[in-house]
Formats: C-alpha cells, structure tokens, sequence
C-alpha cells in the first residue's frame, strides 16, 4: 500500500466516482475524495481552514469583487457599446453608466454568494474528521471506523484495514459489515442516541463472535451557542469491534474439559463405591469374592491416579507454554532412554522394538524431560495400539529447513490395525479416544496427545501423523536442529 495516495477504483458506467484527492494520512487509509464536479474546491478544504476561507469571503477585496465579476462587466460593455453605435447614444453616457456599474459592483455586499459558500464550507468541514481524530483512532489496538450521520465510512484505522478489508473511505460501513443489530444499532446512535454495544455471531467461512461499540462524537464548534448544525444529531459516529472469538473458544474448551474430566473421574469413583458397598454386604465372609472386589478397586484407583498425574501435568505445562527452553539436549539420549523404561512391556506384549538413528550427534534445543515425555507417549501408544503388527521402529533423520536451517524429524512407526482417516485431526483433542474402549482396557487416559501437542508447541515442534487402515501409523516430531556452537559463537 502506498504511503501517499490510494485509489479507489472508479464505478463502472459512472466515470470517476470522487474528484481530486487530499494527501493521505500516515497508514494509507486516508482516502478522502475532493469536491464533487463543479463545485468549489476551496470550500472542501477541510475543517482546519474554515474561518480563513469565511474571512476570504466576507471582507473580500473590491479588485477580487470585478474579477469576480468579470463577464458581466463584458456584457454590459457590449451593451452599451451597441446602443452608442445603433442607437446614437452619446458615448460619454454609456461611459458613465458603466462606471457607476462598476462602482457597485465593486462596493455593493454579496450576501447571496457569501449565504450559499459559507453553508459549503460548514458542510465540507463536516464531511470529514481532522488529523487529531484520525492519530487518536488509529491508536487503538482494536478495529475502528468513522462513520458520518448517513452511514458512509470516512476513515478506517489501520487494524481495520487489515481485518476489514472490504470496508472502504467513501462506500457505506454496510457495504462492509452487515449484521442488522450492527447497523439497526448505528442508525438509532447517528439518529441521536446513546452510545451502544451490540454482539453478534458469524458462521461463514467459520463460526466467529464479535462486540461492537458504537458511540456518537459530536464535535465542539456543534455545540457551541446559536450553532444551527446538527443539532442533537452527532457529526461522527465512531464504531470499534472486538473479536470474541479466542474468548469464546476458551471458555468453550474449558467447558467441555471440565465436562469431561468429570465424567472420567466418575467411573471409576462409581465403581469404587459399588464394590465397597458389596464388601460391606453380601461379600462381607466371601474370601475369594473380596480378594476379587479388591483388585477391581486398586485397579480403579491407579486409573483415576493416572487421569490426576496426567491433568496435573497438562497444567504445568500449559503454565510455561510461552517460556521457549534453552538447554541442549541430545535426542539419542532421549530415544535410548524411553527403549529401556518401555522394554519390559514390549516384552508382555510380544512387540520388537527397534531402533534406526544416524550416527551422528542429533542435538536440539529444549527440556530433557518433556522431550522423553514425548517421545514415551508416542512409543507407548505404538506399543499398546499397534501390537497386532508385532514391531516398533523409532528412527530419525535430519532435513534441510530455508537457507541454512535443519530440523530433526524424529518418527514412531507401527504396523498395526491404523488409524482412519476421519480421526486424524481431532487426535490432540483432550480425552479424545479412537476407540474408548480398546483405551479403557490398555489403562489410557486420552490425555497422551494431548500433553505431546502442549509440549512441542513450547519448544516451537510441530506433530506430523500419516495412517491408514491396516498399515499402521507413523508419528513424527519434527524439531529444529540445535546450530553447532562454533557457529553460533
């Protein structure tokens, strides 16, 4: 965007809609027509030079009378130029009359033009709002529009152009934003009303929320006594959006997260409660039923300790999700740790579990123990759900990222039953389950993804997933490679 000028494009069949332009502002939005075709282009020229051009007109020069004045004058001298050649009329008669038509042309008060220039300049002074309302808007961190008395948008701030983009200086705010609470809200402020927030929601292209404030700016020469502008009605009014939309998102998130949470914590207190119950009754001198009853019951309790550690470690690391870590870690330490805590259950569950990394150093920067908590995750999900295919391979490569980057992609491959397709991107969803009870039976929590997407968001990593039904599943980490230390120094 240009930082002196923009053009709006011309209306087809109308030639060019706006006359000369005024100098744009800072942000480039500023863009103010000129006067409309014939009208007078001093009297546009904004409210920061009424009283000089009221003055210009009111105690105007007598020279600048007669050039006003200048065609009438040729007339009236053809005039009487002719009545001395045909009518024999003595040629200092005609001299005469035409001095004395100059004199009062020259000295004779033009209240009728003066009338008709000063109601053209308070209107253009109107039309427009000067460069202090436009620096103050164009200060506010949300979108911003001013809009005049008949609806048309006469400046938009730089963040509203951005978001805003069909909303133009010149064309109406509804050509723009259509919400009828919007404009039905706009109409009663420019008609003189109180200063108004409406809220309103948006499904297209995708569901989105929005708060707009709308309120009257009514400038100081309107009120000031004897003013017969526009009385009640403001000059401007000024409309500020806010989009609710991550707002609204959280609180629905957090919703369905207690939701949740609180019906994976009622199973197994209800199974707890029931069993005890039976223990107290029927099964008080049973033996082997108690014996039964209680593994049931410690069973239970591990599982609700494991939703509790997983929720508590979700929270912690949601807590230091903006701080990026800064240690060095080596990622075949990390592989090398995860192969031997996951060895004995690749045992119990008679899955090969194998490795295939480089030789070389495999260095990146971040927190030993998320990044193990990661790829632990990952494998035991490969391990648990991918049985049936009898192997685990974790591998990593590295790969060229822009000019002289690289990034680590470290994998989890498996040749189990896969995932399908319609499940791929809801899998980091919080107590989303492929299938809840093949999860129930293998002890998850359907937190596991979850925590691997919170912390490779923390160390700026990003999970890649590629399955299919029947040729298992692959998940990727890929992580930026740490820069060697000479190079860095």
């Amino acid at each position: 965007m240009s930082d002196t000028t923009r053009i709006t494009p011309e209306r087809s069949g109308q030639g060019p809609a706006e006359g000369p332009r005024h100098p744009a502002g800072a942000n480039g939005f500023d863009n103010r027509p000129g006067p409309p075709p014939g009208a007078d282009a001093g009297a546009y020229a904004g409210p920061d030079t009424t009283a000089e051009r009221l003055g210009d007109l009111i105690g105007v020069s007598p020279m600048r009378r007669l050039v006003a004045l200048r065609w009438l004058l040729f007339a009236i001298a053809a005039m009487l130029a002719a009545a001395v050649v045909v009518h024999q009329v003595p040629a200092w008669h005609a001299v005469l009359a035409f001095l004395v038509v100059v004199v009062l042309g020259a000295t004779l008060p033009q209240r009728r033009v003066t009338s008709l220039a000063v109601g053209r300049i308070q209107a253009g002074a109107a039309a427009w709002p000067d460069t202090g309302m436009k620096v103050a808007v164009d200060a506010l961190a949300q979108p911003c529009f001013i809009v005049d008395r008949r609806g048309i948008t006469r400046y938009v701030n730089q963040v509203a152009g951005r978001q805003f983009p069909a909303v133009r200086p010149g064309d109406p705010l509804s050509f723009g934003l259509r919400p009828p609470a919007l404009l039905e809200a706009l109409d009663r402020v420019a008609g003189g009303g109180p200063a108004e927030r409406i809220s309103w929601a948006e499904k297209v292209p995708t569901e989105s929320w929005f708060e707009a404030y709308i309120a009257p700016v009514r400038l100081p020469a309107a009120q000031k006594p004897g003013h017969k502008g526009g009385g009640l009605r403001p000059d401007f009014v000024l409309v500020s959006v806010l989009d609710l939309t991550e707002q609204h998102r959280l609180e629905r998130m957090r919703a369905d997260f207690v939701a949740n949470a609180s019906h994976e914590l009622r199973t197994p207190l209800a199974s707890l409660t029931g069993f005890i119950e039976t223990l107290q009754g029927a099964a008080r001198d049973d033996p082997a039923a108690r014996e039964r009853f209680l593994a049931i019951m410690l069973e239970q309790a591990s599982r609700m300790g494991r939703l509790i550690d997983d929720l508590l470690s979700l929270s912690r690391i949601e807590l230091k999700v903006n701080v990026r870590p800064d240690a060095r870690v080596e990622l075949g330490e990390v592989v090398g740790n995860v192969v031997d805590a996951l060895s004995p259950l690749a045992r119990e569950l008679e899955v090969e579990l194998e490795t295939d990394l480089p030789d070389e150093a495999m260095t990146v920067v971040g927190e030993r123990d998320e990044l193990v908590q990661v790829l632990g995750n990952l494998a035991e999900n490969a391990l648990k759900y991918g049985s049936s295919g009898g192997r685990v391979l974790i591998s990593c490569e590295k790969r060229p990222v822009g000019q002289s980057g690289a990034e680590w992609r470290l994998s989890v491959r498996d040749w189990g039953a896969g995932i399908p397709a319609e499940h791929l991107p809801r899998l980091t969803e919080r107590f989303y389950r492929v299938d809840a009870t093949a999860s129930r039976q293998m002890k998850g929590t359907g937190l596991g993804l979850a925590i691997v997407k919170h912390i490779l968001n923390r160390h700026r990593a990003r999970l890649e997933v590629q399955s299919a039904p029947g040729e298992g599943a692959t998940f990727t980490v890929c992580i930026r490679a740490a820069e060697e230390r000479g190079a860095a120094e």
